[in-house]
């Protein structure tokens, strides 16, 4: 992971929390200059444009993710409980409204819109999610703990929209719980265990 400043981290923070309230076209440095507390000339020192910005931004939640998926990995041995404890994380991210949405399913939205290499950081982040979960499923289906009713890439493609359109349910009701009403089913299907 890269090293960044105290300052850098700040304003990283500040575009996520904006990118996620409003989107890439919804924020500018002086909006965050007005949050951090600092002048724009000092956001354009660490990062000198907003393609910039939002390009380490997203690069630094996919190593982000990456980390925490192998802790799971590391804590979590059975396939299926890494899915549950991957769909908890996002669940209680939303309902205590840390993270409500997921900062690459929102940008995905915007793809037509956003600058080529902010897009091959977001298009990154999903590639690796996919592989991920393909492997969880693959993983979980030789083990004879989840029932697949697809390749393990189908049903990770279609575990990782749902996730993603679940996020957006909850936030179009302005209901935390509706993630959980979304997602509960397609666990239970996945599962070996009803």
């Amino acid at each position: 992971m890269s090293t960044v400043s105290s300052t850098a981290d700040d304003i990283l923070a500040c575009a996520r929390t904006l990118i996620i309230a409003g989107g890439y076209n919804g924020f500018s440095y002086a909006d965050i200059a007005d949050v951090v507390g600092i002048r724009k000339p000092s956001i354009h020192h660490h990062f000198a444009s907003k393609v910039d910005l939002v390009r380490t931004l997203v690069s630094r939640y996919r190593e982000e993710a990456q980390v925490g998926l192998s802790a799971l990995e590391r804590n979590v041995a059975d396939p299926a409980d890494q899915l549950r404890n991957y769909v908890g994380y996002w669940e209680a991210c939303i309902k205590d409204a840390t993270a409500p949405f997921c900062v690459c399913a929102l940008l995905a939205s915007e793809l037509p819109i956003l600058p080529e290499e902010v897009a091959l950081e977001v298009r990154a982040h999903f590639r690796f999610l996919a592989s991920w979960l393909a492997s969880v499923m693959e993983r979980g289906k030789r083990q004879g703990r989840l029932h697949l009713a697809s390749t393990a890439r189908v049903e990770a493609e279609g575990f990782m929209a749902t996730v993603h359109g679940a996020m957006l349910s909850a936030r179009a009701y302005g209901d935390p719980k509706m993630f959980g009403t979304i997602i509960r089913p397609l666990l239970d299907r996945l599962s070996t265990r009803h």
